[in-house]
């Protein structure tokens, strides 16, 4: 029985969304939407940024 390996789970879950078929036909066409395409990234700092001040303001 093979063990249960962390990273060839994550390995089989991609390859799952990537045999979904996750292409849209006219994707590269289009212009990049900052918000649409990095919305994520911009969540992330600024609730990483978020933390940082609420640390030092819990600190003092």
């Amino acid at each position: 029985m093979p063990s249960r390996n962390p990273l060839r789970l994550l390995r089989k879950w991609t390859d799952w969304f990537e045999n979904r078929g996750v292409y849209i036909p006219g994707e590269e066409s289009r212009a990049v939407d900052p918000v649409r395409d990095f919305g994520w990234l911009m969540i992330a700092w600024a609730v990483g940024v978020a933390i940082f001040i609420l640390l030092f303001a819990f600190a003092v």
